[in-house]
C-alpha cells in the first residue's frame, strides 16, 4: 500500500475574477521507505502541494490518501487527530520556523512524543537516542534554538520530524538556507533514512540537491506533474521540455548519470 496517493489535485487561491489556479490535476504516489524529489521552479505549486497534503489548504478537486486514509475531506478536528498520531510530519525551509525559540532542544523533541501519549521516561530516552542519528551531541539538549548554528537547528528539526516514527515526512527546501558543508550533512542523513521505512518527499527547486538521494523524481510545472521516473532515468533521458531545461542547466548531473559512451558524447558537445 502506498503511503501517499495524490490523484487529480486542483487548488485555487482567491475568489471570482481574481481566482488563480495553483495546482492543476497534480498526481503522485509515494511508497514506504521511498525518497521522492519534487522539483519545480518558484511558483510551480510545490509548496501548495505540500500544504494540501498536510491539510493546510483545501483542494478544489482531487483525492489525497495518507497511509490508506482518505483525507481529502477531513475537517480540522480530523487533521489534528492525524497529526497527533505522528503519521505525517513536515520540515520547513527555515530552521528558525521549525522550532519554538522559547523551548529547549530537549523540550522540542519531547513535545510530539508526549502529545502522542508516550510516557515521559520513554520519551526522554528516545530523544537522547535520536540525536546521534542526525549527528548531534547530547550536550545540545538544554540549549535554546538561538544558541545553535543554522545547520544544527535544521538537524534538530529533522530529528523532531522523525522522532514519532511517521510514515511520511515532507521536507520543503530543507537545505536551501544552509551552507555547503551543512547541506551535505543533511543530505547524507536523509539518504541514510532509506533503511527506516519512512517515506520522504523532498521538495526543491534545485535538481542537484535531490539527484544523489532520491529514488524517483517528479517534475512540477505550472501546477501539474509533467514527468515522474527513477532519478537516474529522468536525469539521463528527460522527456518533457521543462525537464530537459532543468537538466540542461546542470549538465554535470546528466554527465554523472550517463554511461561511458554517452559521457564522451556529452563532453564533446560541451567542449564544442
Amino acid at each position: 500500500m502506498s503511503v501517499l496517493e495524490v490523484t487529480g489535485l486542483d487548488v485555487h487561491y482567491g475568489l471570482r475574477r481574481h481566482r488563480r489556479q495553483a495546482l492543476a490535476g497534480a498526481s503522485l504516489t509515494v511508497e514506504p521507505g521511498e525518497i521522492v524529489g519534487l522539483i519545480g521552479e518558484t511558483g510551480s505549486g510545490k509548496s501548495t502541494f505540500a500544504r494540501a497534503v498536510l491539510g493546510l489548504v483545501r483542494p478544489s478537486a482531487g483525492r489525497i490518501v495518507v497511509d490508506g486514509e482518505d483525507v481529502s475531506g477531513h475537517r480540522d478536528r480530523q487533521w489534528r487527530a492525524l497529526r497527533r498520531r505522528g503519521v505525517l510530519q513536515y520540515v520547513f525551509q527555515d530552521p528558525l520556523r521549525s522550532l519554538d525559540p522559547d523551548l529547549t532542544i530537549a523540550d522540542s523533541l519531547l513535545e510530539p512524543l508526549l502529545l502522542k501519549g508516550i510516557p515521559r521516561v520513554e520519551a526522554v530516552e528516545r530523544a537522547r537516542g535520536y540525536l546521534p542519528r542526525v549527528r548531534l551531541d547530547e550536550e545540545l539538549l538544554p540549549r535554546l534554538p538561538g544558541e545553535l548554528s543554522g545547520g544544527q537547528r535544521q538537524r534538530v528539526a529533522v530529528a523532531r520530524a522523525l522522532i514519532t516514527e511517521p510514515k511520511l515526512v515532507i521536507l520543503d527546501e530543507p537545505v536551501s538556507a544552509l551552507d555547503a558543508a551543512n547541506r551535505v550533512q543533511v543530505l547524507e542523513i536523509l539518504k541514510d533514512l532509506r533503511d527506516t521505512g519512512i517515506a520522504l518527499v523532498f521538495i526543491s527547486h534545485d535538481l542537484g540537491s535531490v539527484a544523489g538521494i532520491a529514488d524517483r523524481v517528479a517534475v512540477l510545472y505550472q501546477g501539474s506533474v509533467v514527468e515522474v521516473g527513477p532519478a537516474r532515468d529522468v536525469i539521463a533521458a528527460p522527456e518533457h521540455p521543462y525537464t530537459k531545461l532543468l537538466v540542461g542547466s546542470a549538465p554535470t548531473l546528466r554527465m554523472a548519470a550517463a554511461g561511458r559512451a554517452e559521457r564522451e558524447a556529452l563532453r564533446a558537445l560541451l567542449n564544442a
